[in-house]
């Protein structure tokens, strides 16, 4: 059982600000309106709007291919992931589930609160040249306002995951949440049994592409149904923005 509201237009603005956590002050100007083809497409975002250039000149943007990757003795990820009622909201540019607070990830002896995960298809990051059907990207925000971000790797598989419990409630127009009212959502179940991960700094996918997100990339992918995936492609046939020029960064993977 889940109750569907509809939102109002501001609101679902509102809601898509979150996604690309870019939102200021209530008097700023509205960021203008963008897309992942067309007039309004990827290579248009620079040109959108002033606050998007970094989309455009940025020497340090996501996604990325993992080509190679050097081993190294990285913090492990702990993640304080518990059951919790989440919404699950249609922005705009993808499916967003909105958790409440007091979920987060520490990270060598740092703590990042979990503001949210949503969904791309195909998957945004590439493991040399391939890609996925999807990838859940986990926003993290720590106490100074900086970014890390998980990204665990989707694909299809016989017995799905708890993943599908999420996919089941898809609001599918704009500007729509669905609050299930008798979920619950273990978040630690949809994170693979091996923690291992790729290591690099980047940015947001999205408008604006701000730089200095700390990105995580599980190793292990997650197996979710063909029917399931199907079903996000319903809503969203393609919202991933292309492997970005890599520019002398290292990636590390965990040992």
């Amino acid at each position: 059982m889940f109750v569907l509201h509809r939102l109002h237009v501001a609101a679902a603005a509102a809601l898509l600000a979150l996604t690309s956590l870019s939102a200021g002050a209530a008097e700023t100007p509205r960021p203008a309106h963008w897309e992942y083809r067309g007039a309004r497409g990827v290579a248009h975002w620079a040109q959108l709007d002033h606050g998007f250039e970094t989309c455009g000149i940025g020497h340090r943007q996501s996604p990325i291919d993992i080509q190679h990757a050097t081993p190294a003795p990285l913090p492990a990820l702990e993640f304080g992931y518990t059951a919790v009622s989440p919404s699950i909201v249609n922005n705009g540019h993808t499916v967003q589930v909105n958790v409440p607070a007091g979920q987060f990830l520490t990270v060598a002896g740092k703590r990042l609160e979990l503001l949210q995960f949503h969904f791309h298809t195909p998957s945004e990051e590439r493991m040399k040249g391939k890609e996925s059907a999807m990838v859940a990207h986990f926003v993290h925000r720590d106490e100074k306002g900086h970014l890390g971000v998980v990204a665990v790797l989707l694909e299809p598989g016989s017995k799905g995951s708890a993943f599908d419990t999420v996919l089941d409630h898809l609001p599918r127009l704009a500007g729509e949440t669905l609050t299930v009212a008798d979920l619950k959502l273990d978040l630690q179940a949809l994170l693979p049994k091996d923690h291992g991960y790729y290591d690099f700094e980047g940015s947001l996918t999205t408008p604006p592409c701000s730089e200095g997100v700390h990105w995580m990339v599980m190793r292990q992918p997650v197996k979710v149904t063909a029917k399931h995936i199907q079903a996000f492609r319903a809503v969203y046939a393609h919202n991933a923005r292309p492997v970005q020029p890599l520019n002398g960064r290292e990636v590390k993977v965990s040992q």
